[in-house]
């Protein structure tokens, strides 16, 4: 049997506590000008407006886009959703989650290195302290320096800014569920409700607390995908790679020297793409969960490349394939359209077009039946056998509409309410309904109707099913 022997750690001081927890260590990304910074930059503004802007667009005299809770009401530009359409919201996840599914087989973690919520506002969070507390090696100096009144100075303002950023963050999503113009008055005078203030405040301080202290700690701890991420993966994907072939061996040298006479590889081992890496990994160790391909080593490297003289592209978006085999660019694209690819892209055309359709397609109009179960079944006046029932019937558009409403499937089945009623506009209304049918024409039992509800002068239309009882 094989042993596996166990040394001891030498004892400390008399006393003394051996901790097996390592703190994390700050990571302190530096800036990087390139393509993909550009790309980066351009997703944060074209989110950030999305998501700042759109509360305060308004649809008609109303605000465009407002989820009323109260009311059960969605508004989503000219449509007015109910409870009762959750299926677009499961579609809208569906589809959310197969365009993942393409581009991470595609291009790895595109979605994390440009456009996750916790990439965006880290970046805008890491552009306000690099405002008010310098670079890398300025924010390095200045945390190691002792307590004093320009440090204090510029980390309560580094924090002022980034609560404010992190308040009106809250702000603008409670924005989505209260109407924004009503909050922005509310703002003045404090008067928010308690849930406006309890949403208000937790999503500032859930934004406060991962753009600005966890970071990179919520993409290689807290998020799922960097770790399912890999089954996703094959060896025909874009990822971030290093080139061994081309980089090492490592090794400083001038710009004048000769590396193939010092047996050394393009690879300067400056650390710059360390340094930039917004999880501090260094991506010449190969592939890593914790790489979210932002690219900023990409950049960084290319810009070194330059410097040097050297060709582009020590690190860049290729394939494993391609680094094995020495593959092209023309055989890396033709390689991401690849049966895997295709049949992603098949099923998500497909779900995208469907959906599209089902919405465009949608009657405006919703009806659900209940039963009166008061009174399941009784003779009235004039020997006749009645049924009640209670038909809410909700208008889902912006206008007031009146109804008609009729009733068949049982013969001699006849309507004994008003045929006619009206519904304002995205309002909802209970509405009475009595059927009978002669005593005695119809055998004991339940018996399949429908109703029928249109629009009095339109083409919303539709039909409910229910039964009619008739006692032993």
């Amino acid at each position: 049997m094989k042993v596996i022997p166990i040394t001891p750690v030498p004892a400390g001081e008399e006393g003394a506590v051996q901790g097996l927890y390592a703190s994390e260590k700050k990571v302190y990304p530096r800036s990087v000008t390139g393509v993909f910074a550009q790309w980066r930059w351009a997703f944060v503004w074209l989110t950030q407006l999305v998501f700042y802007g759109l509360p305060w667009l308004q649809w008609g005299e109303r605000q465009a886009v407002l989820f009323d809770l109260a009311a059960r009401r969605f508004y989503i530009f000219g449509y007015v959703l109910y409870p009762q359409d959750f299926i677009y919201l499961t579609g809208l996840l569906v589809i959310s989650a197969l365009s993942l599914f393409l581009f991470t087989a595609v291009a790895g973690r595109l979605w994390c290195g440009f456009a996750c919520p916790q990439t965006v506002y880290t970046e805008m969070f890491l552009w306000i302290e690099r405002k008010v507390e310098g670079d890398r090696p300025q924010r390095m100096k200045l945390d190691a320096a002792p307590l004093s009144a320009r440090k204090l100075g510029k980390k309560s303002l580094k924090h002022f800014l980034w609560i404010t950023l992190a308040l009106w963050t809250g702000f603008t999503f409670v924005g989505y569920f209260t109407p924004v113009h009503t909050l922005w008055a509310e703002s003045f005078t404090l008067s928010f409700g308690p849930w406006e203030w309890f949403w208000v405040l937790f999503y500032g301080f859930a934004t406060y607390g991962n753009a600005g202290f966890m970071r990179e700690q919520v993409c290689k701890y807290m998020c799922p995908y960097a770790r399912f991420q890999s089954a996703m993966f094959d060896k025909d994907t874009l990822i971030v790679s290093y080139d061994t072939a081309r980089g090492d061996p490592r090794g400083t040298r001038g710009r004048k020297d000769d590396r193939a006479a010092k047996g050394l590889g393009d690879c300067i081992d400056c650390g710059l793409c360390v340094q930039v890496c917004p999880t501090g990994i260094d991506i010449r160790n190969g592939l890593q969960y914790e790489c979210i391909g932002c690219a900023g080593c990409v950049d960084v490297c290319d810009t070194v490349m330059d410097k040097m003289h050297y060709p582009r592209g020590l690190i860049r978006f290729t394939t494993q394939q391609a680094l094995a085999t020495g593959g092209k660019r023309q055989d890396i694209v033709r390689r991401v359209l690849r049966p895997r690819v295709l049949v992603y892209t098949a099923i998500l055309l497909g779900l995208t077009a469907a959906m599209m359709a089902t919405l465009a397609m949608r009657t405006p109009l919703k009806v659900d039946v209940v039963r009166d179960r008061a009174a399941l079944s009784r003779i009235v006046a004039g020997g006749r056998l009645e049924n009640v029932y209670r038909l809410q019937v909700m208008n889902a558009t912006e206008q007031p509409q009146r109804y008609r409403l009729s009733a068949a499937g049982l013969e001699g089945l006849s309507l004994a309410s008003e045929p006619e009623f009206e519904v304002g506009p995205a309002g909802s209304r209970w509405v009475p309904v009595r059927l009978q049918i002669p005593y005695g024409s119809a055998p004991a039992g339940s018996h399949a109707i429908h109703f029928d509800i249109a629009t009095v002068g339109g083409d919303a239309h539709v039909r409910e099913k229910s039964v009619f009882l008739v006692p032993r």
